[in-house]
Protein backbone atom coordinates (compact mmCIF):
# COMPACT_ATOMS: atom_id res chain seq x y z
CA UNK A 1 0.00 0.00 0.00
CA UNK A 2 1.14 3.78 -0.90
CA UNK A 3 2.69 5.31 2.34
CA UNK A 4 2.13 8.78 2.34
CA UNK A 5 4.96 10.06 4.34
CA UNK A 6 7.42 10.86 2.07
CA UNK A 7 11.00 9.91 3.03
CA UNK A 8 13.75 12.61 3.60
CA UNK A 9 15.65 10.96 0.57
CA UNK A 10 13.10 12.04 -1.59
CA UNK A 11 12.36 15.30 -0.08
CA UNK A 12 16.51 15.82 -0.57
CA UNK A 13 16.21 14.98 -4.12
CA UNK A 14 13.53 16.46 -5.01
CA UNK A 15 15.00 19.66 -3.88
CA UNK A 16 18.22 19.01 -5.11
CA UNK A 17 16.81 18.44 -8.85
CA UNK A 18 15.20 21.87 -8.57
CA UNK A 19 18.03 23.61 -7.68
CA UNK A 20 20.11 22.19 -10.37
CA UNK A 21 17.77 23.31 -13.35
CA UNK A 22 17.19 26.40 -11.75
CA UNK A 23 20.88 27.26 -11.80
CA UNK A 24 21.56 26.50 -15.02
CA UNK A 25 18.44 28.48 -16.85
CA UNK A 26 19.64 31.83 -14.73
CA UNK A 27 23.67 30.32 -16.10
CA UNK A 28 22.58 31.67 -19.62
CA UNK A 29 23.93 35.57 -20.97
CA UNK A 30 21.13 36.88 -21.14
CA UNK A 31 20.87 40.35 -23.66
CA UNK A 32 20.25 43.10 -20.54
CA UNK A 33 21.09 46.45 -23.08
CA UNK A 34 22.84 47.34 -25.89
CA UNK A 35 24.10 50.56 -27.65
CA UNK A 36 21.79 52.03 -29.78
CA UNK A 37 19.24 50.67 -27.85
CA UNK A 38 16.67 48.08 -28.81
CA UNK A 39 13.74 50.23 -31.05
CA UNK A 40 15.63 53.29 -30.84
CA UNK A 41 16.15 55.88 -33.60
CA UNK A 42 19.78 57.85 -32.99
CA UNK A 43 20.56 61.13 -34.41
CA UNK A 44 24.24 60.03 -34.89
CA UNK A 45 25.64 57.27 -36.38
CA UNK A 46 27.61 54.58 -33.92
CA UNK A 47 31.21 53.66 -34.48
CA UNK A 48 29.70 50.35 -32.75
CA UNK A 49 27.45 48.23 -31.35
CA UNK A 50 27.70 47.88 -27.33
CA UNK A 51 25.90 44.86 -26.30
CA UNK A 52 26.02 44.03 -22.21
CA UNK A 53 24.98 40.99 -21.00
CA UNK A 54 23.85 39.14 -17.48
CA UNK A 55 26.92 36.70 -17.55
CA UNK A 56 30.23 37.23 -18.96
CA UNK A 57 31.22 36.29 -22.41
CA UNK A 58 34.11 34.44 -25.00
CA UNK A 59 34.76 37.16 -27.66
CA UNK A 60 36.26 34.15 -29.45
CA UNK A 61 32.52 32.27 -29.90
CA UNK A 62 30.61 35.51 -29.80
CA UNK A 63 29.35 38.38 -31.86
CA UNK A 64 26.99 39.94 -34.42
CA UNK A 65 25.89 40.51 -38.04
CA UNK A 66 23.90 43.91 -39.25
CA UNK A 67 21.94 44.71 -42.15
CA UNK A 68 20.49 47.73 -43.47
CA UNK A 69 18.12 48.31 -46.31
CA UNK A 70 17.50 45.05 -48.71
CA UNK A 71 18.76 42.89 -46.04
CA UNK A 72 22.39 44.22 -46.93
CA UNK A 73 25.09 43.63 -44.78
CA UNK A 74 27.35 45.69 -42.98
CA UNK A 75 30.76 44.81 -42.45
CA UNK A 76 32.02 45.09 -38.98
CA UNK A 77 35.24 44.54 -37.58
CA UNK A 78 36.35 41.62 -35.34
CA UNK A 79 34.09 41.49 -31.92
CA UNK A 80 35.69 41.98 -28.83
CA UNK A 81 35.29 41.85 -25.11
CA UNK A 82 35.62 45.34 -22.81
CA UNK A 83 38.36 44.59 -20.80
CA UNK A 84 36.40 46.19 -17.75
CA UNK A 85 33.33 44.45 -18.22
CA UNK A 86 34.13 40.98 -19.32
CA UNK A 87 30.06 40.78 -19.93
CA UNK A 88 30.43 43.80 -22.45
CA UNK A 89 30.62 42.89 -26.04
CA UNK A 90 32.09 45.64 -28.58
CA UNK A 91 31.98 44.98 -32.63
CA UNK A 92 33.06 48.15 -34.66
CA UNK A 93 31.72 49.08 -37.58
CA UNK A 94 33.78 48.92 -40.53
CA UNK A 95 32.14 51.84 -42.10
CA UNK A 96 29.91 54.76 -40.67
CA UNK A 97 26.32 53.92 -41.22
CA UNK A 98 23.61 56.11 -42.85
CA UNK A 99 20.27 56.76 -42.65
CA UNK A 100 17.49 54.09 -42.76
CA UNK A 101 16.93 51.03 -39.87
CA UNK A 102 19.17 48.40 -38.94
CA UNK A 103 18.68 44.84 -38.03
CA UNK A 104 21.42 43.03 -35.56
CA UNK A 105 21.26 39.28 -35.31
CA UNK A 106 23.78 38.36 -32.08
CA UNK A 107 25.16 35.09 -30.70
CA UNK A 108 27.16 34.44 -27.04
CA UNK A 109 28.95 31.89 -25.51
CA UNK A 110 28.88 32.46 -21.89
CA UNK A 111 32.04 31.67 -20.10
CA UNK A 112 30.51 28.34 -18.67
CA UNK A 113 29.47 27.45 -21.93
CA UNK A 114 25.87 28.17 -22.37
CA UNK A 115 24.92 29.98 -25.87
CA UNK A 116 22.37 32.20 -26.24
CA UNK A 117 21.07 34.46 -29.21
CA UNK A 118 18.38 37.14 -30.38
CA UNK A 119 17.87 40.03 -32.47
CA UNK A 120 16.60 43.77 -32.12
CA UNK A 121 16.24 46.70 -34.73
CA UNK A 122 17.18 50.54 -34.37
CA UNK A 123 17.48 53.40 -37.14
CA UNK A 124 19.71 56.20 -37.50
CA UNK A 125 18.38 59.91 -38.38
Amino acid sequence: MFNAKFSPILIASALLTTLVFSQSALAHAHLKNQYPAANSRVDAAPQALTLTFSEDIEPAFSGLEISGADNQPVPVAKAQRNGAGKNQLIVPLEKPLTSGNYQVKWHVLSVDGHKTKGNYSFSVK
